[in-house]
């Protein structure tokens, strides 16, 4: 890591404050930061640095999921953690298999930053979906309704499958499966500090599994945790003070800016 420019640690740190930001209440920004950690690192270390900015990027993430649990620790509902987590395992374990192909030499590299180019606009159009949903949600259930938010949707388990599944592999080849978690749990009618409390506790315990996989692919090492130690404290800081920054901006004009850059970034991965 030592081809890192004082840019290159520049953007890493704005990428962790991002990251931090999502984790805290600006949901989809942590997107951006897929985008910025593989490009970044590509830039600095050539075809190598894209599968390499994945393992660079989870310790960043787990030290922003401590901080949204600490936040949030009362909230979680365990049943649809548990309901999740094991196809999101055996979703990791399927990722791990695919991510070691995508090793294989320049243009399999390459091919592996098409595909988390287009992980980031799927999971782009995935949180508009997200937000549809809710808004439609939204204008049909009453204020007072509470009883129809915790009615639990016909077929959820196999919803939790399939979502279940597509997620881990989707974490496991970029990062990227915040989307995914959050549609289904929406699709339950999960209140918000539960939606909240839920997704960051998976998310802890799912990308804490996965650093083993991510050892064995080498794209771990001390080398770069030794990067990812230096970028917990923009990780963490921005998990604190996303609530405070989106009381003090207009919350959907920053939005509009980060998804324009994540839809950017996509593209260029894959163009």
């Amino acid at each position: 890591m030592e081809a890192l420019t004082h840019t290159h640690w520049f953007l890493l740190a704005l990428g962790a404050l991002i990251m931090g930001m999502s984790k805290g209440g600006i949901p989809g920004a942590g997107n951006l930061t897929v985008a910025i950690f593989a490009l970044v690192l590509e830039d600095a270390l050539g075809p190598v640095g894209v599968p390499l900015s994945v393992g660079l990027l989870l310790p960043v993430l787990i030290s922003a999921d401590v901080a949204a649990t600490g936040v949030y620790r009362r909230h979680a509902d365990w049943k649809y953690i548990i309901r999740l987590l094991p196809c999101f395992l055996i979703g990791t374990v399927l990722g791990w298999w695919v991510f070691d192909y995508f090793q294989g030499g320049d243009h399999r590299v390459r091919q592996l930053k098409v595909l988390i180019g287009l992980i980031l606009l799927s999971m782009t159009a995935l949180h508009f979906i997200l937000q549809a949903r809710k808004k439609k949600k939204a204008r049909e259930t009453p204020p007072s309704d509470e009883s129809s938010l915790q009615n639990t949707p016909k077929g959820s388990i196999g919803l939790g499958i399939v979502f279940g599944s597509i997620g881990g592999v989707a974490t496991m080849l970029a990062n990227a499966a915040g989307p995914i978690a959050q549609l289904y749990l929406l699709v339950m009618g999960l209140p918000k500090y539960a939606f909240i409390g839920t997704s960051a506790w998976l998310f802890l315990i799912v990308n804490v599994c996965k650093i083993p996989f991510m050892i064995d692919l080498g794209i771990i090492t001390w080398e770069s945790i030794a990067v990812s130690g230096w970028l917990f404290i923009p990780a963490m800081s921005g998990a604190v003070l996303a609530p405070m920054i989106v009381k003090r901006i207009n919350q959907k004009i920053f939005e509009s800016m980060i998804w324009f850059f994540i839809i950017l970034a996509g593209l260029r991965m894959i163009f």
